[in-house]
């Protein structure tokens, strides 16, 4: 006789949905928000905010030809017909698996997402406060379609590939936001303000599923499988205090009194490891969030 273990029946038990099933995405889609503005806020409109960001983005340079191609082809892929495209399979996925409303949510997020952020680079004011006058760039449109698409192929496949998925889809979202840095066309923020703002789309997109269903019976959720959630959560812990640490040594550094921002690796590395940081975190959250659905 076969007997289930006790994570397969969690898994098969069904029921009413608890209270944290709609909360959860509520919160989180409001915390990715307030965050986009904290955002927003400290590195446009502080004059340390603005130096240090810019310094990042200064502090290194492409010197080899064919790496330099390289990179450019690998950001000008990422196009609105790319975009598109994602969005057709992760249709096709929700259709074949019969579940149309994470392929609605998946399209939802895409488009969005990177409405938004075009929106939003064209309106928000830039103040001129390290002495140059580079336009807006926050948030960065290439972060935004790479973490937009990465998401809505998490949602959509199976939950047995969901951990895989999202583990690729973080590391390509990290190497096209650090790599838009190395180029020189994005700041470390506009990379932060971007993955914010598609986790803020994508909590949208997720309430807007558990609101059709929460009357009916649900299975219980699962758990995202440690094979994902754990290089991710390393990665964001080694991240994080090594991203204060630098934003400290930064800020103290005797460039700072100079007219206006100099390369800097040390904010350069400061700002990758951020953008390695806030990439694992974001993953990690819409993991869980994607493994309820």
């Amino acid at each position: 006789m076969t007997t289930l273990s006790p994570d397969s029946v969690r898994q098969h038990t069904r029921g009413r949905p608890g209270p944290t099933y709609l909360v959860a995405p509520l919160l989180i889609g409001v915390s990715a928000g307030a965050g986009l503005l904290a955002t927003y806020h400290v590195f446009v409109r502080t004059i340390s905010g603005q130096w240090l960001d810019t310094a990042a983005m200064l502090g290194t340079e492409v010197h080899h030809a064919r790496l330099e191609e390289l990179l450019r082809s690998i950001l000008n892929a990422t196009t609105l017909s790319s975009l598109v495209l994602v969005c057709v399979i992760a249709a096709a996925v929700g259709v074949v698996r019969k579940r149309v409303d994470l392929a609605i949510a998946a399209a939802v997020l895409v488009l969005a997402g990177n409405a938004t952020t075009q929106l939003l680079k064209d309106w928000l004011p830039r103040p001129t406060l390290d002495g140059l006058t580079y336009p807006n760039s926050l948030p960065s449109g290439h972060t935004t379609a790479a973490a937009s698409v990465a998401f809505a192929l998490v949602i959509v496949v199976p939950a047995a590939l969901r951990g895989p998925t999202a583990l690729v889809g973080a590391g390509y979202t990290a190497a096209i936001a650090i790599g838009t840095v190395w180029a020189r066309w994005h700041r470390p923020s506009d990379i932060i303000a971007a993955l914010l703002v598609v986790l803020t789309w994508g909590a949208v997109a997720v309430l807007g599923v558990r609101a059709l269903r929460a009357r009916r019976a649900v299975a219980a959720p699962g758990r995202p499988t440690r094979l994902a959630t754990v290089p991710l959560l390393v990665t964001a812990v080694i991240g994080i205090p090594a991203t204060v640490i630098g934003l400290l040594l930064g800020k103290s550094a005797d460039a700072m009194t100079a007219a206006s921002p100099e390369p800097s690796r040390l904010t350069f590395v400061t700002g990758a490891a951020g953008i390695a940081a806030v990439v694992a975190s974001a993953f990690v959250v819409w993991l869980w969030l994607a493994t309820d659905d």
